[in-house]
């Protein structure tokens, strides 16, 4: 069985950081590639970073030079540094691997509320 755990989230001040983390199981972690995307209020479920199997990583741009994701084989974790975070960055964040489209095979995510 496919588990995915996220966890880093918080409330946080405009202009700080979080780091989120994900353990995922039940798969083959260090050959696939992994999503995390966000949910945000009113919107559906949008991309915010991939990283390949291969270490490749690749940022929707509005995180672009703020948000840094990556990954420990060793510890089945991905990552995604969190820097400079804005307003527009609160939502609920999950990780997600490539295996199922639409981002269909993620964890139960991890809120993120920006506020001063």
């Amino acid at each position: 069985e496919v588990q995915l755990v996220e966890s880093g989230g918080g409330l946080v001040q405009p202009g700080g950081s979080l780091r989120l983390s994900c353990v995922a199981s039940g798969f083959s972690f260090s050959s696939v590639g992994m999503y995390w995307v966000r949910q945000v209020a009113g919107k559906g479920l949008e991309w915010v970073a991939y990283i390949n199997d291969g270490n490749y990583s690749f940022y929707e741009d509005i995180v672009k030079g703020r948000f840094t994701i990556s990954r420990d084989n060793a510890k089945n974790t991905v990552y995604l540094q969190m820097n400079n975070i804005k307003p527009e960055d609160t939502g609920r964040y999950y990780c997600a691997t490539a295996r199922v489209r639409n981002y269909g095979e993620r964890g139960q995510g991890t809120q993120v509320t920006v506020s001063s």
